[in-house]
């Protein structure tokens, strides 16, 4: 199994998108890019803008080889509306479910994304808590789970992709999991290889609370103890934080002693970590812009 993230905010953006392919399908899930629109009360740095040009061509590039493309959720890092919907052309499209289990905000936008896509694909179907095959290789969709740590901000699905020798779990946006229905998913699963967004530690105190993040280094440590772990890759939320390795040094102990590879996705990737949203601050001051920072409507991640 090839998996390649394309998109991350271990590589300057707001995203999770990620590139699978076995010897049967080409999978892309999560086919979206943002920023936050606000860090430290400041906009997008212009390095931040270009980077998510730059993500952008990317997943077009690889979206356009796929044959499968899966949107978790519709927040704007994970679906992007308004860019090239081309890459939908004639694929197989699987999205959650856009009246169940969701929120208002998130109705809105699947309602929206859905008429923009309309007549592009050659299938689409609702994904969640449902199974599918393209020849060995099994699509495993979670039933909705919260994105967070209550139905707030909606619900996501998660993702598992087996090919019969390795077993890819994916989780979205589940800020944890601090929640036993998201740690579940991943306990039942079994993944060699996991990648999960991480608690929202940068927002420790404001939007996430300390118990929630002590729910999610318990979660995640059961994780690395009772799966086959070969790979974890932490990111997306997380990599928001720049005490992101002390936040989760229980967790990463654990898989050193299991020897299991604790690794961002751009570490996975073989790319250089740019935390451009962590140092927002400081790039402002090493590298002021020439000017105003124009707003976009890739800006803003939720």
């Amino acid at each position: 199994m090839k998996i390649v993230p394309i998109a991350s905010d271990s590589m300057g953006t707001r995203s999770m998108a990620t590139y699978v392919e076995t010897r049967d399908v080409k999978i892309f899930i999560d086919p979206g890019v943002a920023l936050g629109p606000s860090r430290y009360g400041l906009p997008p740095h212009p390095l931040e803008l270009q980077r998510l040009d730059e993500h952008w061509a990317e997943i077009v590039e690889y979206a356009r080889r796929s044959e499968v493309l899966i949107v978790t959720h519709y927040h704007y890092d994970h679906h992007s509306p308004w860019e090239d919907l081309d890459i939908y052309q004639g694929k197989t499209v699987f999205v959650k479910h856009p009246t169940e289990k969701i929120n208002r905000s998130q109705r809105e936008r699947a309602a929206f994304f859905l008429e923009q896509i309309k007549g592009k694909p050659e299938k689409l179907e609702y994904c969640d808590g449902k199974e599918v095959s393209f020849g060995n290789t099994l699509l495993r969709f979670s039933s909705p789970v919260f994105h967070g740590t209550n139905p707030r901000l909606g619900y996501v699905v998660e993702v598992l992709v087996d090919d019969g020798g390795e077993r890819f779990l994916f989780t979205s946006d589940v800020e944890g999991p601090s929640v036993r229905e998201q740690a579940q998913f991943v306990l039942e699963n079994q993944p060699n290889i996991l990648y999960v967004d991480g608690p929202m530690s940068y927002m420790l105190g404001y939007r996430y609370s300390q118990q929630s993040l002590q729910e999610s280094i318990k979660n995640l440590t059961q994780i690395v103890k009772a799966c086959p772990l070969k790979t974890l890759i932490l990111d997306h939320h997380l990599l928001r934080d720049l005490e992101w390795k002390a936040r989760m040094q229980r967790v990463l102990e654990e898989a050193k002693r299991r020897g299991v590879k604790a690794l961002t996705a751009a570490d996975y990737a073989g790319k250089p970590l740019e935390m451009l949203e962590a140092r927002r601050k400081e790039l402002y001051q090493k590298q002021p812009p020439k000017g105003e920072v124009k707003a976009r409507k890739a800006i803003g991640g939720d």
